[in-house]
């Protein structure tokens, strides 16, 4: 061979070299022949089950405040090669208010069930393609198709629960059994509540015998009399992390959500979980698509395999609410039986049947919304 032919082969050797570093870095579908991916933690990620083929190189999360495992996200950049940024909110009306204002380039939100029917009347997300997200079959149905988004045309589920009363048995003498108990004078100053104004509301209108949706200005007028007696008695407000303040003894009771109380349980065994006699609240956390996401295929790689069942199992070990993903239940049944077991056997986090019949729903209130909105800033405000 030629000295000419051979400085040819050799640059076309440079050349083909540099394209297979370019698309090994292009955020492309991923390839088995890779060898597995290992977290920082040392956790080793799975094969994705329904790789896609993607040109984004980010995808921008809006989510809830300690809601995604470490692992998870990791493993989801180290597969697919690509970054995701992840800005976080603690209140659905947060979230909500960002997203109407414009201006944003998220990818996924994580709104709440009563809020989606709002953003969709508002035209701010987009219709999921179904044929796109092969990860709809793992869900338990019974989290599927509900009233407020039909079809799931807009929404998959993430997380479910209730919120109820938590207690510290060893600090609480008188153990309370309804959300009307929370008015006593001996609870005062020693109690936490999330920052949710539709559930805090919700729960005073169901101490006076209203629905939690109430649209009547009479009956939210009321609610607003007995909330202003409760609000000074309330020590802390917090979504972020009710737990803390319980596990600390700061607080000895309150109101908060399934899986803040799982945790806080697992810390100190005295911390109880009460169903009231009015009935909880039921929610379910949902991965929704804002209309002008920026990175579509990075967030349908995203949905498809976090919710893979080896991988959604995380949300078992690290936020144990009520889980609708039933393949990332068998998965865990059979690969992590103490954190199943743990999960299943709990009343808190496998919520009973008798709690969810007794348990009251928040929907969209419509035109009502501003009457709930200026009721929570008066309360909270003092006036």
């Amino acid at each position: 061979m030629s000295k000419s032919n051979q400085f040819k082969v050799l640059a076309l050797l440079v050349i083909a070299s540099m394209v297979l570093v370019a698309c090994s870095s292009s955020g492309s579908a991923p390839e088995a022949e890779d060898g597995p991916k290992v977290t920082a933690s040392g956790f080793e990620c799975p094969a994705a089950q329904y790789p896609a083929e993607i040109t984004s190189t980010e995808l921008n999360l809006f989510v809830w405040t300690e809601y995604i495992p470490t692992e998870m996200q990791e493993c989801f950049e180290l597969v697919y090669g690509i970054t995701v940024n992840r800005d976080e909110y603690s209140a659905n009306e947060e979230m909500y208010a960002k997203l109407s204002a414009g201006g944003t380039a998220y990818d996924l939100v994580q709104p709440t069930d009563y809020i989606v029917s709002l953003m969709i009347r508002q035209g701010l997300l987009q219709e999921l393609d179904h044929a796109k997200l092969p990860s709809l079959a793992n869900f338990d149905a019974n989290y599927l198709d509900f009233s407020f988004d039909p079809g799931n045309k807009y929404t998959i589920p993430y997380q479910a629960g209730t919120d109820a009363i938590v207690y510290n048995a060893d600090a609480v003498t008188t153990a309370p059994t309804s959300w009307a108990d929370l008015w006593k004078p001996e609870y005062a100053g020693r109690m936490v509540f999330l920052d949710d104004s539709r559930a805090v509301i919700g729960l005073t209108l169901l101490t006076l015998g209203y629905d939690v949706n109430t649209k009547d200005p009479a009956q939210l007028d009321e609610a607003k009399a007995k909330l202003k007696e409760l609000v000074p008695g309330i020590k802390l407000f917090d979504s972020d992390s009710p737990k803390t303040a319980l596990i600390a003894g700061d607080v000895d009771l309150g109101m908060t959500w399934t899986g803040e109380a799982f945790l806080a349980q697992q810390e100190n065994p005295s911390i109880q979980y009460i169903y009231p006699t009015e009935g909880a609240i039921i929610w379910q956390d949902n991965y929704a698509m804002p209309k002008d996401a920026p990175h579509a295929d990075a967030a349908y790689a995203w949905l498809n395999y976090t919710m893979q069942g080896d991988v959604f199992w995380l949300m078992l070990r690290d936020f144990p609410y009520t889980n609708p993903n039933q393949a990332a239940l068998d998965y865990a049944k059979t690969n992590q039986a103490e954190i199943y077991n743990a999960y299943i056997k709990s009343p808190v986090t496998n919520t009973p049947a008798e709690a969810i019949k007794n348990g009251h729903r928040i929907d969209d209130v419509g035109d009502a919304l501003p009457l709930y909105d200026q009721l929570w800033t008066e309360v909270k405000g003092g006036n």
